[in-house]
């Protein structure tokens, strides 16, 4: 069984199929990895946001995201 994905920003449990096995909603995984010049050297942060904690999160930039569209999607 896939392990519950919860968002680091609200807490909420992304929503999943019946059976649990399968996250039925898109969010946002960050990994970070951080380096020698950073306070964080060696660490490793995993991140998760749900959707509306990451439309919230980037209105706060005072650059704002680039956002391009997909032509098509492969399978």
């Amino acid at each position: 069984m896939k392990e519950e994905e919860i968002c680091n920003c609200c807490g909420r449990v992304l929503r999943t199929t019946r059976s649990g096995k399968t996250v039925t909603e898109d969010a946002l995984h960050i990994c970070k990895e951080w380096g020698y010049f950073s306070e964080k050297d060696l660490q490793i942060h995993h991140i998760i946001l749900c959707e509306e904690c990451y439309d919230a999160w980037i209105k706060q930039f005072k650059v704002p995201v680039k956002i391009e569209k997909k032509q098509e999607v492969l399978c």
